[in-house]
């Protein structure tokens, strides 16, 4: 093999090794997440896994102090978190600004005391923006819902938090077959029965109706 032909071939194969790092690169940069608040975590969970375009929610805490902290711990007070929720999404399938107005939407904004039934510090709402895009769009979307509304949204725009996630048992709440032996809404029923008799005992749907009527998106 000669000096050119050899040239040709290393050419080749840093253009080849090139394209295949920006492939990985763009893969890599088709997910975006954004942290949010709104109430039950087993709720927005539930109603943003139903989007096209939402490759996985995830339930968790974020905005406190405390490391690693456990449901009893934040349901209990006094840790700051909020239950939270990343919502890793396709920006190419489904927009920033569409998450977000659907999140708005899929809350009482309204509230400062918590979501519905559920009442205290990390029952409340907010947006955790990542980066000054989000915090942008966030802010965008505030301003639209109250116009919206009519009504003054309390919902906080906040910065960037560390999330943690919640233990297995309650990811997937919303469509697990596992029974449990004593809840609040009967004895010995699915999660995802026991899931959706609380939602509907908590009244969520209901207000969410109630406020957003036809543009409420999870909402039949």
């Amino acid at each position: 093999m000669n000096l050119s032909t050899l040239k040709s071939f290393v050419l080749a194969g840093s253009i080849a090794v090139g394209l295949l790092a920006q492939s990985t690169t763009a893969r890599a940069a088709g997910t975006e997440t954004l942290t949010v608040a709104g109430g039950c975590f087993w709720c927005v969970e539930s109603d943003f896994e139903s989007v096209r375009g939402v490759k996985e929610a995830i339930s968790g805490f974020a905005g406190g102090k405390t490391a690693n902290p456990t449901y009893k711990q934040v349901t209990a007070g006094g840790t700051g978190h909020y239950e939270a929720v990343q919502i890793q999404f396709d920006p190419d399938v489904i927009s920033r600004d569409q998450i977000l107005a659907m999140f708005f939407r899929s809350v009482d904004p309204t509230d400062a005391g918590g979501q519905f039934c559920d009442r205290g510090p990390s029952y409340r709402t907010a947006i955790f923006a990542a980066n000054d895009a989000q915090k942008a769009a966030a802010q965008k979307a505030k301003t639209d819902a109250q116009a919206a509304l009519g009504k003054k949204v309390v919902t906080p725009v906040l910065g960037a938090a560390k999330f943690y996630p919640a233990d297995a048992y309650h990811q997937d709440y919303y469509k697990s077959s596992d029974r449990l032996a004593v809840t609040s809404v009967g004895l010995g029923v699915k999660k995802s029965t026991a899931y959706k008799r609380y939602r509907k005992g908590c009244g969520r749907d209901a207000r969410v109706k109630q406020l957003w009527g036809s543009s409420a998106p999870f909402v039949n």
